[in-house]
């Protein structure tokens, strides 16, 4: 993401490096920098205290070529059509890297979760998708959970439109809670994914994961997951922080009691296995592997310089800012970033999608071995188009991307 300025406008800087080195032509690349539909919706809801309070929610279709447009519904103050208009734009390229048949859409609503009540949370989650009904379903815009909302937001999502349509349609939405039509393994899909390019990166690099050292930053879901998968292929996992603080053991972390101590306090800081890290720390340790799974904008010019890590791979969404990603590819740091990185988490949401539409179930571990597969292929598809331009895995990542929604552009043809 953007360090100053337009969000929309940083993503546009990557696709254009891509889309120079393919030759993209002119008339596609002026279709796929246009998002298809934005839409602005205002949301009356009822307080608990009796007061009207008009909520602005956004749902943004940046393109349905390859197939229903997928993307999660934020919650947040500070959500903004040019944020939401970029994450949609992220969400084609992450769809198309993953090779499944996915558009990209995002949603928002400008509101603050942590000072509503569960019902206002619901009236809200409603209205939101009555007012945008008519574009969402199935077949055309499949919404999921992103910042703030969880598998009960979901829930209500699939709720209020099965009542408008007059039947169930679990297929409306991914990431429900499981007696509803999600899918084993979906919640640790995410940091499974990251695990496993992990593994696939230290391979090209010619190092062994199991002896491999391991720095995260963030241990919410994804972090967590990434940590604890990472751990269990043998890695050693010597540094930790989130929110609050972290923790660093030259010897290795104990991730499972980890797990369980952030269940009773919230946070790994004090955790009594290491010693006390903090985020900058975290970021100058030697260490081969770094997984950023904490917010946006976390690697940048200022400290990219200090980065000694082998590996970046981007879990979270947009953890290095273009420019300092150009920094760490000069100093030659093998950087997998996020469209590939943590499309797990939308690669199982299609799995999700495809048992909803014919109503039988996988078991997780099929859920995983499928998974396994696909990230495999995903992986080795930007990797081998790395090698053929001679550019980074990010430029790699766009190619494959760009590549995949504008041959389909064109043999879709014009429709006038």
């Amino acid at each position: 993401m953007a360090e100053h300025g337009s969000i929309f406008r940083a993503m546009l800087q990557e696709f254009d490096d891509a889309a120079r080195l393919l030759e993209l032509d002119p008339g596609i690349w002026k279709i796929l920098t246009q998002p298809k539909r934005q839409i602005i919706v205002s949301c009356p809801v009822q307080m608990d205290t009796g007061e009207i309070e008009v909520f602005t929610g956004y749902r943004v279709q940046y393109s349905i070529t390859l197939g229903p447009a997928k993307g999660g519904i934020r919650y947040h103050p500070d959500v903004t059509l040019d944020e939401v208009t970029a994450l949609a734009a992220w969400m084609t390229w992450k769809c198309a890297v993953a090779h499944i048949p996915f558009g990209g859409s995002k949603g928002g609503i400008i509101c603050d979760p942590t000072r509503m009540s569960r019902r206002e949370l619901e009236a809200l989650t409603r209205r939101y998708i009555a007012e945008i009904i008519d574009a969402i379903g199935p077949e055309k815009d499949v919404p999921a959970p992103d910042v703030n909302t969880n598998d009960q937001v979901m829930a209500w999502v699939m709720d209020t439109y099965s009542m408008h349509v007059g039947h169930t349609e679990t297929a409306v939405v991914t990431g429900k809670p499981i007696e509803l039509g999600g899918s084993l393994g979906r919640r640790e899909a995410t940091g499974r994914g990251v695990m496993i390019v992990a593994r696939e990166a230290t391979k090209h690099l010619g190092l062994d994961i199991s002896r491999a050292t391991v720095a995260v930053q963030g241990f919410g879901n994804v972090g967590a997951v990434s940590a604890d998968l990472t751990a269990r292929t043998g890695a050693k996992v010597v540094g930790i922080t989130d929110w609050k603080g972290g923790v660093y053991n030259a010897k290795g972390l104990d991730v499972a009691k980890m797990l369980a101590y952030t269940q009773e306090h919230k946070t790994v800081e004090g955790f009594p296995g290491g010693e006390p890290l903090t985020n900058e720390q975290l970021f100058t340790l030697e260490v081969d592997v770094l997984i950023p799974a904490a917010l946006e904008n976390q690697i940048t010019v200022a400290n990219a310089g200090a980065i000694r890590a082998k590996i970046v791979i981007e879990a979270a969404n947009g953890p290095v800012t273009p420019d300092a990603n150009n920094i760490l590819q000069a100093r030659g740091i093998f950087v997998v970033p996020d469209i590939l990185a943590n499309s797990g988490g939308v690669t199982v949401s299609y799995f999700e999608w495809v048992q909803d539409r014919y109503g039988y179930f996988w078991e997780e571990s099929e859920v995983n071995a499928r998974l396994e597969k696909k990230m495999h292929e995903a992986f080795h598809d930007v990797l081998q188009t790395s090698l053929r331009y001679n550019v980074d895995m990010r430029t790699a990542a766009y190619i494959v991307a760009i590549s995949r929604v504008g041959t389909v552009t064109r043999l879709r043809g014009m429709y006038a």
